[in-house]
C-alpha cells in the first residue's frame, strides 16, 4: 500500500474529523492484517467480543484526538 490516501488532516467539520478517524484505523488493520481473507475470517470472532470492540473504538478515538489537534476543534 504505498498509494498517498492522506494528504491532510484538515477536514471541514468535527464530523468529517471523526469520519476520518474512522478511516485511520481501518486503514491501520489494512496496514497490519493485508491478507482480506484472514480479515473476514476474523471478523465473527472480535464482532462478538466487548473488549475487542472496547479496544477499536479506543483506537478510533486516539485517531480522533490526532484529527481533533491537528484542526483546533477543541478552540471552536
Amino acid at each position: 500500500m504505498a498509494d498517498t490516501w492522506l494528504p491532510t488532516l484538515i477536514t471541514d467539520t468535527p464530523q468529517a474529523g471523526f469520519e476520518l478517524a474512522i478511516t485511520l484505523s481501518r486503514r491501520g488493520v489494512r496496514y497490519t492484517q493485508p491478507d482480506t481473507d484472514v480479515l473476514k475470517k476474523l471478523r465473527p470472532v472480535y464482532a462478538e467480543d466487548a473488549d475487542a470492540l472496547t479496544a477499536a473504538s479506543q483506537v478510533i478515538a486516539i485517531n480522533f484526538q490526532t484529527v481533533a489537534a491537528a484542526n483546533n476543534y477543541w478552540r471552536k
